[in-house]
């Protein structure tokens, strides 16, 4: 894991002065891409200066997409931060600790890792949660739970600074590069595809087996020859499928 690779996405922050905040803090942790799901015209750029002070070239060169999606699909791990927890959102939630160290040990020194921080008043929906791969949850006093964006980034950016430190020191990882989210994305749909072809969504429904299936390949950071072996295997299952003849 390389600090050079970690991206930290933004999604629909309301107030400028915390995107400043939010670019100090990454910077005391020599974290310097920032991605914000929104458009740069929708926030004030004198604020966003006057908050990030020396660390305004992350403002100056930070990337805008439509989606979180979008944001994190060239990464191979994308950490939601959530305190929140509900039938609908992830069954797994990692400490800030944690998740710097999941992403150290199933990522080469060249993958992207995103972590994604949701809207100061509404944190990230159920919906956007899902579209990470996993969560992350910093613990805190639940009389008075909920941080600040730019103190979130701050103590997210510092685990991942501390790991990056130790792993400086003997190297950790998987030795390769899983392969992106947006690669996850088009294997799943390849699954699920064959899985409707031989009608196992008559019992299951389809969105929660790509959900399923996304969630399984992103944690087991697949390289490239191995999600297309998978592929294969229920490519195969498939084609064998619809050669049996139906009972008499």
């Amino acid at each position: 894991m390389k600090l050079e690779n970690i991206h930290i996405v933004l999604a629909r922050p309301e107030e400028s002065r915390n995107i400043g905040a939010a670019c100090r803090a990454m910077a005391n942790n020599g974290i310097k891409h920032l991605r914000i799901v929104g458009k740069r015209e929708d926030f004030d750029d004198e604020r966003v200066r006057i908050l990030a002070i020396h660390a305004v070239d992350l403002w100056d060169n930070c990337e805008f997409f439509s989606s979180i999606t979008e944001a994190v699909k060239d990464c191979s791990i994308a950490f939601g931060t959530t305190r929140r927890k509900g039938k609908k959102r992830r069954d797994t939630y990692y400490f800030p600790e944690e998740a710097a160290e999941k992403a150290d040990s199933l990522t080469s020194s060249d993958a992207k890792i995103a972590v994604v921080f949701g809207n100061e008043r509404t944190g990230l929906t159920d919906d956007e949660v899902n579209e990470c791969t996993g969560a992350v949850t910093i613990p805190s006093c639940p009389d008075f739970a909920s941080l600040n964006l730019s103190h979130a980034v701050q103590i997210i950016c510092y685990h991942m600074f501390r790991q990056n430190e130790k792993s400086s020191k003997g190297f950790s990882g998987s030795g390769f590069s899983p392969v992106s989210l947006s690669r996850i994305e088009s294997g799943v749909k390849s699954i699920t595809d064959d899985l409707q072809k031989i009608g196992f969504f008559k019992i299951t429904g389809r969105d929660d087996q790509e959900r399923f299936w996304k969630d399984i390949l992103s944690r087991a950071a697949l390289s490239e020859g191995e999600l297309k072996y998978l592929e294969k295997i229920f490519s195969k299952a498939s084609g064998l499928s619809s050669k049996q003849k139906p009972d008499d």
